[in-house]
């Protein structure tokens, strides 16, 4: 049996039985291979003369664009003769920083046609981030927009650059590849194995480390997420989150397409819970998967005002609370169901489709998927840190892992109830979310130290309506230096100017930082002051936040979406 036809028997299996939890976690089965390219071995030979949509864009004027599954199958073979002709080759990475265009889904499967790496980054990434992840890739080539070509200097390297929208000096327009045959041939057969995606995400290190996902993983993992949404052949599918991170890839480009849905893209340079709103009533959208912060701005319109025809609503990120749940429900008929998952891994955990007895969890676990709750020591437990059985190699689990490990363990801690349904406890890492990004207080820390007046810095999480949690610096300064408000607004705009918009520092507090009795920090006692302090309304007389002046004015949460 070939293994396309393993693939889609996989992928059948688990649309077919969407309403049968039981019967879909018990008996299916993962594909056994060993050379794999998703993009050739699957999408290819599904699109062959498919005229049916395979991506819808509609930006804020209402202007769309349409195209088929044959016609991207086409156009994807044009890029990657495109990309080979300009020295890309099987295992070279390309640096991705696009905004939602054609050519990102266009260079993403030419790329893989190749067997290339991507790398794909966010455009509200600072030249200091992209900088560092340049030293850290050995990158062939960069495929970038006119208006994000000044954050790099390619002028006298070995890196190729590419201009997706314009043509300027030193680049290649991007607008060549269109004289490029919609034939191609590949040089080589790609292992499931070999790299296909590089991420970099924060970590409990002061800079982002490397995730790597294989040709295999990646698509093959994420059937679990494909199963999860409940997505099936025909629907049109808006996922809500911005280019460049694990969640885009999958909810925007490789889930939709394994179901062979339409994916819908609503372009807009800001987010806007009304328009995403009025897009979800005119536009024939079935299945809508957003982070929670999404669902909380949705949730603060009249939503039952208007009509949706979704058959399918999904949250992931963090856990989203009940009342939003509920509001959903009584607007829409619509039960929102959670997932978790991690950018190391496929959706692990989720709310099957159909099903309505998980309310205020994160749901099962999902087929394909074995999982355990684990203590300190090793033993299972009802309630510890979620850990995934290795023990049958489950596809879609970050690359690198030690071959003889039994676990892979999340670092997030649960509890499980008598009806199998996980609940969130905590990160147990120190990482914590803000606006549905993992955020490493260690990076925030390193950066917060190179100002001159800060003796010690320590970043916990404090509890925001719309972002979940926010960074929160708690400050000690140097002998001699007041804590003021201004020297407040110094340092938020100081951090301000060195990280990305979700990372930036929201409050501060001058304090003199605690320790135990082992000199240590103790990071989730001052979390846990801080949740009390802000459900209470206390405030200290030295805390202060970005609402203290108007720094920000240029920005919006919108722009810190994942």
């Amino acid at each position: 049996m070939s293994f396309r036809s393993d693939f889609e028997k996989a992928r059948d299996f688990l649309i077919l039985h969407r309403s049968d939890y039981s019967y879909a976690y018990n008996n299916f089965q993962w594909p056994h291979v060993e050379d794999f390219n998703w993009a050739i071995d699957y999408f290819d030979s599904m699109a062959q003369d498919n005229e049916a949509i395979a991506l819808w864009i509609v930006d804020e004027e209402g202007q769309q664009q349409k195209y088929s599954f044959d016609a991207l199958s086409k156009r994807s073979n044009q890029v990657a003769n495109f990309l080979r002709n300009h020295g890309v080759q099987k295992g070279d990475s390309i640096f991705l920083l696009i905004d939602d265009d054609v050519a990102l889904w266009e260079l993403m499967l030419g790329a893989m046609k190749i067997g290339a790496v991507l790398v794909p980054n966010n455009p509200l990434l600072t030249q200091a981030e992209l900088k560092d992840r340049l030293d850290r890739e050995k990158v062939k080539l960069i495929a970038t927009s006119k208006k994000q070509s000044d954050k790099f200097n390619i002028a006298g390297s070995s890196v190729t650059g590419v201009l997706v929208d314009e043509d300027s000096e030193g680049w290649i327009s991007y607008s060549s590849s269109f004289k490029e045959s919609t034939e191609f041939e590949p040089s080589a057969r790609v292992k499931a194995t070999d790299p296909m995606f590089r991420y970099f995400t924060s970590a409990n290190t002061v800079k982002p480390r490397i995730v790597e996902h294989s040709y295999g993983g990646f698509p093959i993992g994420h059937l679990s997420t494909m199963y999860w949404i409940g997505l099936r052949p025909g629907d049109v599918h808006l996922g809500i989150n911005s280019a460049g991170w694990a969640m885009h890839d999958w909810n925007n480009f490789i889930v939709p397409w394994n179901a062979e849905a339409t994916i819908f893209i609503y372009k807009e340079k800001r987010f806007n819970a009304k328009a995403i709103l009025e897009v979800l009533s005119k536009y024939p959208i079935t299945t809508f998967c957003a982070p929670p912060t999404v669902w909380r701005l949705l949730a603060q319109e009249d939503i039952a005002s208007y009509p949706v025809r979704l058959r399918e609503a999904v949250s992931t990120g963090e856990p989203l609370n009940a009342e939003i749940i509920s509001r959903v429900q009584r607007s829409w008929g619509l039960f929102v169901r959670e997932g978790y998952g991690q950018t190391e891994t496929p959706t692990l955990i989720g709310i099957p489709p159909e099903e309505t007895g998980s309310f205020g969890t994160m749901g099962k676990a999902l087929p394909g998927f074995k999982l355990s709750l684990l203590d300190s020591e090793g033993t299972e437990r009802e309630a510890g840190e979620v850990c995934v059985d290795m023990k049958d190699h489950p596809w879609g689990i970050l690359s690198g892992l030690d071959n003889s490990a039994a676990y892979y363990h999340t670092a997030d801690s649960a509890y499980l109830d008598e009806g199998g349904n996980y609940t969130f406890c905590e990160r147990i890492d120190g990482l914590f979310k803000s606006s549905d990004y993992r955020i490493s207080p260690f990076e925030l820390e390193f950066v917060l130290k190179d100002y001159p007046a800060i003796r010690e810095a320590v970043v916990i999480p404090s509890p925001d309506p719309v972002r979940d949690t926010v960074p929160k610096a708690l400050i000690s300064l140097m002998k001699g230096i007041e804590p003021t408000k201004e020297l407040a607004l110094d340092i938020m705009n100081f951090a301000r100017l060195r990280l990305s918009p979700f990372k930036r520092i929201r409050r501060i507090e001058f304090m003199d930082i605690p320790k135990n009795t082992n000199g240590e920090i103790p990071r989730s006692e001052l979390a846990q002051i801080e949740r009390t302090k802000r459900l209470s309304g206390e405030k200290s007389p030295y805390e202060f936040s970005e609402d203290d002046a108007k720094i920000f004015l240029d920005e919006t949460w919108a722009q810190e979406l994942p």
